[in-house]
């Protein structure tokens, strides 16, 4: 499993705290950045990392900003790409037992570092339970395509 992370500058922090939290678990992680506080524009990070995950680069995105909002809008503009904005655990599980989940979308300055790594850690230990999930995940692929001609 390969993670791609990327932030802007109003969740560079929380990207740094869950960088590390990859390394003591040995998950490899591409970091598509921000490097730093300084502002920038949050669409080219949730673009960067939808990208890569879309063509299967990595695995899996993890994005954070201020809310966790507008930089998981830019990602799921992007064709395959179901990008969840998460608050709490119980979101994070179903996010990815029932709607398969491929990014989860942090906001900094509403979760801390503490419930935010226990967010991932569940969001990346939880399956996909399928059956008839998988069908209605299909429905919303079809929408996609509907209106990606």
């Amino acid at each position: 499993m390969k993670i791609a992370l990327g932030s802007d500058h109003g969740g560079y922090n929380l990207k740094e705290a869950i960088k590390e939290y990859l390394e003591e678990k040995n998950i490899p992680y591409e970091d598509f950045g921000t490097n730093s506080v300084d502002s920038v524009d949050y669409p080219a990070y949730g673009e960067k990392v939808a990208v890569a995950v879309a063509e299967k680069k990595c695995d899996y995105g993890i994005l954070c900003c201020g809310t966790g909002i507008g930089i998981s809008l830019a990602a799921n503009k992007v064709p395959g790409i179901r990008c969840a904005v998460v608050s709490d655990v119980f979101s994070a599980k179903m996010s990815k037992a029932h709607n398969n989940a491929n990014m989860l979308s942090l906001g900094e300055r509403v979760v801390g570092p503490g419930l935010a790594l226990t967010i991932v850690e569940t969001w990346l230990n939880t399956d996909f339970e399928g059956d008839r999930h998988e069908r209605r995940v299909n429905l919303i692929g079809d929408i996609e395509k509907k209106y990606n001609k």
